[in-house]
C-alpha cells in the first residue's frame, strides 16, 4: 500500500508536538471521493484538539491527525459515487473527523462541492469554514434581515471576517468588535464600525438584533446586548470555565427571546456549491493571514494561538 506524507502528533500539548510522518494512503470506500490535496487551513477547535480539551472527540488513540478542511483534485472514486470524478477540482469538509493536513483525503462524497474557479486553493481554503459557518449562522439561525443591527465579536478572524462581509451583504449595519490593530481593515470588509475589544466596554455599545459570537467568553454579558426580539448565534464558548459555559447555555434556555443559539459547522455539499457562488461573485473575498508549509504545521498553530489574526492560517499541501 503507497503511504503519504501528513501531520501528526503523538501526545497533547502546544504547538510544537506535532510533526510531519508518513501514514497508509487512504482507500476509498464505495461512497467516497479521494482527494489530493492541495491547501488546508487551520482552525481553532484544531487548536483545542492537539491540546487534549476534547479528548472526548478525539479519544486517545496516537498518532492523531489534524485539519477538517481542504482544497484539491479528486484522484478517485469509489465505486458508488456520482456527479464526481477524477482530475475535478473540489473543496470540502471531513465532517466529525480530522485529517485534511495530508497528501490525500478520502471523504464522504456529500461532503464535497466544486471549488470556486477564480481562486487559487490557499485563498479558496481560507473561505470554506468562515463562508459555511457564517451563512448558517446570520441566515439560517438568526435569520438576519435588512436594516438590522450586527455584532461581530472577533471581526478579524477566520469566521468574523467572513461574517463582516456576509453581514454587509445582507444589508445590515455591521458592528465588528476587532484587536487595535486591526479596526481599519475590519472597517474594510464592510462594517459600518469597528472597535477595540480590549478598550470598549460592552455598555457602550447599544442595542443589537442579531450577535454572532466567534470567542466564547463573557457570554452572559453579550447576551444582554440583544435588542427586543434579538438573535445571538454562537460558534464556540468558553472551554478554560467549562462549568460557566454551561450554565450560561443552560441559563439561556430558559430566556426565550434571550436564548444562545450554539451550532457546531457540518456543511454539506449544497453549502459548499453556494458559498463557491458567493466566491465566484465576488460577494465573498478570501483573506489569508498567512500560508504555511506543511513542514511548518507547528508554527501555523503557534501563529493561530498568539491571535491577532487577519482571516485564515492556510497550509500549503500539493
Amino acid at each position: 500500500m503507497s503511504d503519504m506524507r501528513a501531520a501528526l502528533f503523538d501526545r497533547f500539548g502546544p504547538p510544537e508536538v506535532l510533526r510531519v510522518g508518513r501514514v497508509p494512503r487512504p482507500v476509498p470506500a464505495p461512497d467516497e471521493v479521494l482527494v489530493r490535496v492541495s491547501a488546508a487551513s487551520v482552525n481553532g477547535g484544531e487548536l483545542l484538539g492537539r491540546a487534549g480539551k476534547l479528548r472526548l472527540v478525539t479519544g486517545r488513540s496516537f498518532p492523531l491527525r489534524t485539519g477538517i478542511d481542504f482544497v484539491g483534485e479528486v484522484a478517485g472514486t469509489g465505486a458508488s459515487v456520482t456527479g464526481v470524478r477524477a482530475g475535478d477540482r473540489v473543496w470540502g469538509v471531513l465532517g466529525r473527523r480530522t485529517g485534511t493536513m495530508a497528501e490525500y483525503v478520502a471523504v464522504h462524497q456529500g461532503r464535497v462541492g466544486p471549488a470556486p474557479g477564480n481562486l487559487g486553493p490557499e485563498d479558496a481554503v481560507s473561505l470554506i469554514a468562515g463562508g459555511t459557518t457564517a451563512v448558517t449562522a446570520l441566515r439560517d439561525k438568526a435569520a438576519l434581515k435588512p436594516g438590522e443591527r450586527l455584532l461581530v465579536r472577533g471581526g478579524s478572524g477566520g469566521v468574523g471576517s467572513v461574517a463582516v462581509q456576509l453581514g454587509k451583504l445582507y444589508g445590515a449595519r455591521v458592528v465588528a468588535l476587532a484587536g487595535a490593530g486591526n479596526l481599519d481593515f475590519v472597517r474594510g470588509l464592510g462594517a459600518a464600525e469597528a472597535l477595540d475589544h480590549r478598550t470598549t466596554p460592552f455598555a457602550a455599545l447599544g442595542r443589537f438584533d442579531v450577535v454572532l459570537d466567534t470567542v466564547g467568553t463573557r457570554q452572559a454579558e453579550v447576551r444582554r446586548l440583544l435588542a427586543p426580539g434579538g438573535r445571538m448565534v454562537a460558534i464556540t464558548a468558553d472551554l478554560t470555565r467549562p462549568v460557566a459555559a454551561v450554565a450560561t447555555l443552560l441559563g439561556s434556555a430558559v430566556h426565550g427571546r434571550g436564548r444562545i443559539r450554539f451550532f457546531s459547522g457540518n456543511p454539506g455539499t449544497g453549502l459548499l456549491t453556494e458559498v463557491a457562488g458567493y466566491a465566484e461573485r465576488g460577494d465573498l473575498v478570501p483573506v489569508v493571514d498567512t500560508v504555511h508549509p506543511l513542514e511548518d504545521i507547528a508554527g501555523a498553530h503557534r501563529a493561530l494561538e498568539a491571535g491577532g489574526v487577519r482571516g485564515k492560517h492556510v497550509v500549503r499541501i500539493g
